[in-house]
């Protein structure tokens, strides 16, 4: 090799031009870097919207009659001892009390036996059942109380609680079938199969191994049949005629006349009808959420 070869310096390889950066994407926050007034404002908003009625209807319940002022200052009790003793709450209360436990245990029962029915036989017409009954939630009640009023006319059961409870039950099957037939979906069969290979009959199975695992199920049925039974205004307005059978929506229909309107009583009665309610979700709430969203799933 010649020196002038060995001293020959060979050129730098050319190197492109860098390509210009693109900005980066903006990461959205999660959840957890959300400032927390982006969160408490509109709750909070909310909360103001939801909570001015409930305080409205406390101002008028224990306010004195004929007070403007906007705190409940000296606080009375006239109105709740109107409404129980005079305007005959007292039995009201009773007569939904009663309404509503019949409907919970009846709705209950029923869609028990129907909805484990759909859950674990097939038949031939178990399509067009189902069908029948999701159509039927789109019927009105107001539709049903023509041919009921016929039925219990013919039954002589106008003017009794009874007619109330069979149409509340029937107006709330539906739902409650379905339902509970979803719960039952979600139990294993081969728990029940088990139980059968260590001598229990269907009934013995159903008793010891489904029934204790659908509790909150039952729980958010037979809430949700007490609540619309206790809250339902037109069956028991069309078919009790008598005074002393009454329930409570239909009593808060009589506080209200087209001359005048008694506001301290008409609050306190709402107090009343509220009370069971808050209650009863008060203490079920934890199994009545799990129950709904156990029924929403298909097992």
């Amino acid at each position: 090799m010649s020196i002038k070869e060995a001293t020959k310096v060979e050129p730098a390889p050319v190197r492109a031009a860098p390509e210009p950066r693109r900005p980066a994407k903006k990461r959205r926050p999660a959840w957890d870097e959300v400032p927390r007034w982006q969160i408490y404002l509109p709750l909070g908003v909310y909360l103001i919207f939801t909570l001015i009625p409930f305080y409205w209807i406390l101002l008028f319940a224990l306010r004195p009659a004929g007070s403007t002022s906007l705190v409940p200052w000296p606080i009375t009790s006239d109105h709740f001892e109107k409404v129980w003793t005079e305007r005959q709450f007292g039995t009201y209360f009773g007569n939904s009390v009663l309404v509503g436990v019949a409907t919970l245990l009846m709705t209950t029962i029923v869609a028990l036996a129907g909805g484990y029915a759909l859950a674990r036989f097939d038949f031939k017409i178990k399509r067009a059942f189902m069908l029948g009954l999701l159509c039927s939630q789109f019927v009105p009640g107001a539709l049903l109380l023509v041919p009921l009023f016929e039925i219990f006319a013919e039954l002589q059961m106008i003017n009794s609680l009874g007619s109330v409870i069979i149409a509340e039950t029937v107006f709330q099957l539906p739902l409650s079938m379905i339902l509970i037939s979803n719960f039952i979906k979600n139990v294993p069969y081969s728990l029940e199969e088990a139980a059968w290979v260590d001598g229990c009959n269907r009934m013995t199975a159903f008793r010891i191994i489904v029934l204790p695992l659908l509790r909150p199920g039952l729980i958010a049925v037979g809430s949700f049949a007490f609540v619309h039974s206790w809250n339902h205004f037109l069956f028991a307005l069309m078919f009790l005629n008598n005074q002393e059978k009454q329930t409570i929506p239909v009593g808060l229909n009589t506080l209200m006349s087209a001359d005048s309107v008694d506001l301290g009583a008409l609050a306190a009665g709402g107090i009343i009808a509220a009370v069971p309610v808050v209650i009863v979700f008060a203490f079920i709430q934890k199994w009545l959420i799990t129950g709904f969203s156990a029924g929403a799933v298909k097992g």
